[in-house]
Order: C-alpha cells, then structure tokens, then sequence
C-alpha cells in the first residue's frame, strides 16, 4: 500500500517537500513506515525512535497503518 507521510519543520527542510509517499506491506506498522521513509527520503536525518502520529494521535512503533491514515512525523522542538 502507499502511505503519504507528513513531515514538519526541519523534516520538511531538509526533504524539501511537506511530505513523502512511501509504499509498504498490507500488514505494515509504524515501524515499517519509518523505515521507509529513511529508505525514500536519505536526507532526513530521524533519531532511532522519531515521535509519530497516526490520525493526530501518537503511536508506537507497532501501531497497524491503513492506506487512509494521517500520518506524521513530528521533530523535536525546543522553546522558551
């Protein structure tokens, strides 16, 4: 299936697009779609457990993907 993954702030920077498809398994996790998107997208350099939202909720890393999910990947921030 392809999945349309969100990507925010310096994610987006450094693909140079708000967001990238990334096919995957029928069966596939959020694992799965990070890993794709570091195959998709080299340039964007996520941390070995990236912070995700599946439908504007956070998920693990074996949460379960369907083709109509919102997916995100959110950067760290930091503020003042």
């Amino acid at each position: 299936m392809q999945i349309d993954v969100l990507l925010f702030a310096s994610y987006a920077d450094a693909a140079g697009a708000a967001s990238v498809r990334v096919a995957v398994s029928d069966d596939a996790c959020v694992a799965d779609v990070v890993q794709a998107v570091r195959t998709a997208a080299p340039a964007v350099r996520l941390p070995a457990r990236p912070l995700v939202a599946v439908n504007h909720r956070y998920a693990g890393a074996d949460v379960r993907v369907a083709p109509a999910d919102e997916v995100a990947l959110i950067p760290p921030v930091a503020g003042g």
